[in-house]
């Protein structure tokens, strides 16, 4: 039977964002029932809204996101009822070339980008029984949801929901761009463009490796403050330094320059601020049709490398336990990337805040 109807957080390519009462199906087979204690607001929730990522079909967003399991289905063995844990956005099949070879990042058996469960399915309905699907398949801006078995990450009951749901995607990917994607090592230079969520964990995971110097660029010195905090030796504002000009002059070039906006413009900047061999590591994420051009001799020349990164090469069920033991250690103070708490039905106002760079990260709970 489907469950009584809770309030949920819907972007539809007809309605446009607002609230509708959704219901959920019980977990079926390798499914896990959740209730949502806290779910951070991210840059690919606005790119839904703002069309950068063009959707044919009603959403439940949020994929960043921590609670409880309260029920799992037949064949689940790594979680049960009463199990603290984050949500991991990218639900590997564990069944594919790539899973097979440690590079659950990369699954090309998930069906989480395609906004459904893995049998093709959603979990959601409306009051008037239409379909309602999870974004990234998980769809967390509601009280309680279904997921695959991939996708519930047990962590130890101390880590705070908060943090947790910070771990689900935006600390995951900052760090993991750092340790995983990058592998940079200690006393190597980094520049890291933009520092809301994703950015800030690019320099926490810099200072965490030993990375020297660590240079921060932004436009709002409310978060150039927090970046020094977290690591910045040096911060720079965008709108006004030539960050290229500033990294060769200063420091002859930087081994790796991190962009975490997702700007096509910006991002072409990145091999002029770079020393030879360096590296360019993609982690924001642009619109799907974003192209950039670069002059390819520099590249060859001086062997430059450009790196995507998704999700921080990172594999949710080994690096989340990780980074929450990292965090509950006192090596990474997550709990200093949380700005704002608002409830569900402010989460039109959270993206507001998200699309003009206001604060840091914003959590919401149901």
């Amino acid at each position: 039977m489907p469950s009584p109807l809770s309030p949920a957080v819907v972007f539809d390519p007809e309605r446009g964002l607002h609230i509708r009462q959704v219901s959920r199906r019980p977990a079926g087979p390798g499914e896990v029932e959740i209730e949502v204690r806290a779910a951070g607001v991210c840059h690919s929730d606005l790119h839904i809204v703002s069309g950068d990522w063009p959707t044919d079909r009603p959403l439940v967003l949020g994929h960043e996101a921590a609670g409880v399991v309260t029920g799992t289905g037949p064949g689940v063995t790594s979680v049960r009822p009463g199990d603290h844990v984050v949500l991991s956005w990218f639900a590997p099949c564990r069944r594919c070339r790539r899973c097979a070879a440690g590079q659950a990042w990369l699954c090309t058996g998930t069906k989480a980008v395609a906004n459904t469960l893995p049998d093709g399915t959603t979990p959601f309905t409306d009051a008037e029984g239409e379909e309602v699907w999870p974004y990234l398949g998980l769809g967390a801006f509601t009280d309680r949801l279904v997921v695959p078995e991939s996708a519930a990450v047990r962590v130890p009951r101390e880590l705070p929901f908060d943090v947790g749901a910070l771990l689900g995607c935006s600390v995951t990917t900052g760090v993991g761009a750092v340790v995983n994607t990058a592998g940079v090592r200690p006393g190597e230079s980094a520049v890291v463009i933009g520092t809301g969520g994703v950015g800030l964990s690019v320099v926490m995971g810099l200072r965490l490796v030993g990375a020297d110097p660590i240079v921060a660029v932004d436009l709002s010195p409310e978060r150039l403050a927090v970046a020094e905090r977290f690591g910045a030796t040096h911060t720079l504002d965008g709108a006004h330094d030539d960050v290229a000009a500033w990294c060769r002059r200063e420091l002859g070039g930087v081994d790796y320059a991190f962009e975490a906006i997702g700007s096509p413009k910006v991002v072409e900047t990145l091999p002029g601020m770079l020393a030879s061999g360096g590296a360019a590591v993609l982690v924001g994420m642009a619109a799907t049709d974003a192209t950039g051009s670069f002059n390819l001799f520099d590249l060859a020349d001086q062997g430059k490398r450009i790196l995507g990164c998704n999700y921080g090469s990172s594999v949710g069920e080994i690096d989340i336990p990780k980074l929450a033991r990292l965090h509950l250690a006192g090596r990474l103070p997550l709990d200093e990337l949380i700005g704002v708490t608002r409830p569900l039905s402010e989460a039109a106002a959270a993206l507001d805040d998200l699309r003009s760079n206001t604060g840091v990260r914003t959590i919401l709970e149901p």
